[in-house]
């Protein structure tokens, strides 16, 4: 489903919460094309489309995704439900940009990834860091071997978040815990940096509610690699991250997973680099930007992010999970 390069890509949002918000507001401030959006109810749909000024406001889901108006559905809900709005709209002809956690396991992030394939169409992972200018020259550093051989990735994501057991991130049903709605921004970074790894020792605390209250996890590769990684729900921290390597070191400031500046340092603490390029908004264009290079492209998975990765990501916090013993209802349905 390529589309020509003078015609818009028209996006459709499937949720109405604070992140739709947070990347409908991307959008608009940076030129996109958002054309619908769609809720279980339609006053929640109605106030997004006026709040953003967006042309159609759809009373459900199943109207949002049959909507030929719509080249481009972006998946906002809470993630237990990612795989069942995200195959809607794949099933529909439409692209996805869906919500990390991709999903609520592998399993179910394999059928989006296959379904996508099958059909010619791109399911991206918001994984929004992957996409920022600071990311991109990261990577290049490495490429470049500024730093040498790379042998460990540290990375945090730890927060004070409402503690109250009836809300999201506390609620087993609605793949609540650390893990899946933070851990997976340092995983996702140590796949970026050193790939899959070849084990995983992890523990974690748990709340009363029964998921996990704080996470860490080290990932250990082939060629003696290291990446620690860790999460908390109930206590804060500076949130910085660290790569380090044989010749150096680039030290990413608080808060790493948005755009914020680095340093990068040799091995005897002289200053190599200096990276500090503000952005506009939050910085959630760059996916988007992303997926429609992609589907410009004729193409269903790029480089920064490809769908593979994703799965990958997923199993390895499944692992994590069988680890630390959290299990939601996902991990035992049987899929028609």
């Amino acid at each position: 489903m390529r589309i020509p390069s003078e015609t818009p890509i028209r996006w459709g949002i499937l949720g109405t919460g604070f992140i739709a918000g947070a990347q409908t507001r991307d959008l608009v401030e940076n030129g996109f094309t958002v054309q619908a959006v769609g809720s279980r109810s339609v006053e929640s749909s109605r106030a997004f489309a006026d709040r953003f000024r967006i042309a159609t406001a759809h009373q459900s889901y199943e109207d949002l995704a049959a909507d030929p108006e719509v080249d481009v559905i972006y998946v906002a809900t809470p993630h237990p439900f990612h795989r069942d709005n995200a195959l809607l709209a794949l099933n529909a002809g439409k692209h996805v940009l869906v919500e990390k956690s991709f999903t609520m396991n592998a399993r179910e992030a394999r059928e989006i990834t296959d379904l996508a394939e099958s059909k010619g169409l791109v399911a991206l992972e918001a994984m929004w860091t992957r996409f920022l200018p600071h990311m991109i020259r990261i990577r290049e550093i490495i490429r470049e071997g500024t730093i040498g051989e790379i042998r460990k990735v540290v990375a945090s994501h730890n927060q004070r978040l409402p503690k109250d057991p009836l809300h999201r991130l506390n609620n087993p049903a609605l793949g609540g815990g650390a893990l899946l709605d933070l851990g997976v921004y340092p995983i996702s970074f140590a796949f970026d940096i050193l790939g899959a790894p070849e084990t995983i020792d992890a523990s974690a605390s748990m709340t009363a509610t029964g998921v996990d209250r704080q996470t860490a996890a080290v990932f250990n590769y082939a060629n003696g690699a290291q990446a620690i990684v860790d999460c908390d729900l109930d206590a804060a921290s500076a949130n910085r991250a660290m790569v380090v390597g044989t010749e150096g070191y680039i030290d990413i400031e608080h808060t790493w997973y948005m755009p914020v500046p680095f340093t990068v340092f040799s091995g005897d603490g002289e200053v190599l680099e200096r990276y500090d390029q503000p952005v506009t908004g939050r910085g959630m264009q760059y996916q988007a930007a992303e997926l429609e290079r992609l589907v410009r492209a004729g193409e269903t998975a790029g480089s920064m992010l490809p769908p593979e990765e994703t799965v990958g990501i997923m199993a390895a916090m499944d692992e994590i999970r069988r680890q630390i013993g959290l299990a939601y209802a996902a991990d035992t349905e049987v899929v028609a």
